[in-house]
């Protein structure tokens, strides 16, 4: 397991699998599969009443956690798959179960050491049933003689690899669903509620999709995404005002001094990111969503100076995000593909966030979609 490990073993784990997921190419090999996935998705939206959105989306990153965790489609879009008692659902659900405990059981008292508490025992429930789906899907792909069409998946490199076992391809597929369906569904939310209550930004990005789009049909290629300049900077200014977690947090590996505080070796030290992203010393209008601010010709609007530590959405090096490439290249399709065919409009009240280890939207995520090519 990746995101728990430390020391040796850890780097020794990341390091081959991030032999792999580092490559743009083998990014680039899933596109065509998540455009089609996200092309389903769109049709449902504008079908969908405005009642909370949150489910539908965590049933999209799912699906796209899995064509890269597992090279399998789960249609998890299907009716069959949205019912609650679905393999979808309850990998969506033991996920966020995982998510919202855990901060719980590492700062409350720790009486599930000595006992199992009620808290922990749905915490092992959750991990179990997730590892017992990622064993099974990742052994069914083992015994198959051909994955889904590409040249070679993530999977097949990653069952190829003699430094790797299987524990170790299990418990990556396990980090994947932990760390890839509630950040992306969460980020993807929090992007339309500010897209749907700023028209004007909305239409800028419609337009740069209509442009790298001609026909609404028409295929994401990779050179699609490379010019996607305004889609870029709407996630980056969502992850800004919005970021997945508090900060970043690390173990000090020897003293330093911070702020004329002497901090000892050992200590846990949380950046406040969440705090930084919205000071007007940093960022002029903090509070309001300006995509501009991102964009490199912004001569114009004057804006500040921006410090790359102030906004670090996917953390900062060697344990900073692993498949920040895919999570990109997911929120960029889904933004092209609804500004291109849907206009939209927010239908609920002002949406903030509840920090359950990660951030989560305190409300419910009420859109009204509408079909620009009916």
């Amino acid at each position: 397991n990746i995101l728990l490990r430390n020391g040796t073993e850890w780097w020794r784990i990341r390091r081959e699998f991030q032999k792999v997921l580092s490559k743009p190419c083998n990014v680039v090999n899933y596109l065509e599969d998540t455009d089609a996935v996200v092309q389903e998705f769109v049709r449902l939206c504008s079908h969908e009443k405005p009642n909370d959105f949150l489910s539908l989306f965590s049933h999209l990153f799912l699906e796209l956690t899995c064509l890269v965790a597992f090279d399998v489609k789960m249609r998890s879009l299907s009716e069959e798959e949205k019912h609650p008692h679905s393999r979808s659902s309850r990998l969506i659900e033991a996920a966020f179960m995982t998510n919202s405990l855990i901060l719980t059981l590492d700062n409350g008292p720790m009486i599930w050491r000595f006992f199992e508490t009620p808290a922990y025992r749905k915490l092992r429930k959750a991990q179990n049933y997730m590892e017992e789906i990622a064993l099974e899907m990742v052994i069914s792909q083992r015994n198959r003689d051909v994955l889904i069409h590409r040249k070679q998946s993530l999977l097949e490199e990653y069952l190829k690899n003699d430094a790797l076992d299987i524990k170790d391809v299990v418990g990556m597929a396990c980090d994947m669903l932990l760390a890839g369906v509630d950040t992306t569904t969460y980020s993807m939310s929090f992007a339309l509620y500010h897209l749907a209550r700023n028209a004007s930004v909305q239409e800028k990005l419609r337009s740069e999709a209509a442009a790298l789009l001609t026909d609404p049909m028409s295929p994401i290629t990779a050179e699609t995404l490379k010019n996607a300049t305004y889609t870029k900077a709407v996630i980056k200014e969502t992850l800004r005002l919005n970021p997945i977690s508090v900060g970043i947090g690390r173990i000090l590996q020897t003293d330093v001094i911070l702020s004329g505080y002497r901090v000892p070796k050992g200590t846990v030290v949380v950046t406040q990111n969440q705090v930084i992203c919205r000071l007007p010393e940093y960022f002029d209008k903090p509070n309001s969503f300006k995509p501009e601010r991102w964009l490199r010709d912004n001569n114009k609007l004057k804006e500040k100076s921006i410090n790359p530590y102030t906004v670090l959405p996917f953390g900062h090096g060697p344990r900073s995000c692993i498949a920040r490439r895919f999570a990109e290249q997911n929120l960029q399709v889904v933004l092209l593909r609804i500004c291109r065919n849907l206009r939209f409009t927010w239908c609920g009240e002002t949406l903030d966030s509840v920090s359950l280890l990660i951030n989560k939207p305190d409300g419910p995520i009420k859109l009204r979609f509408e079909s620009l090519h009916a």
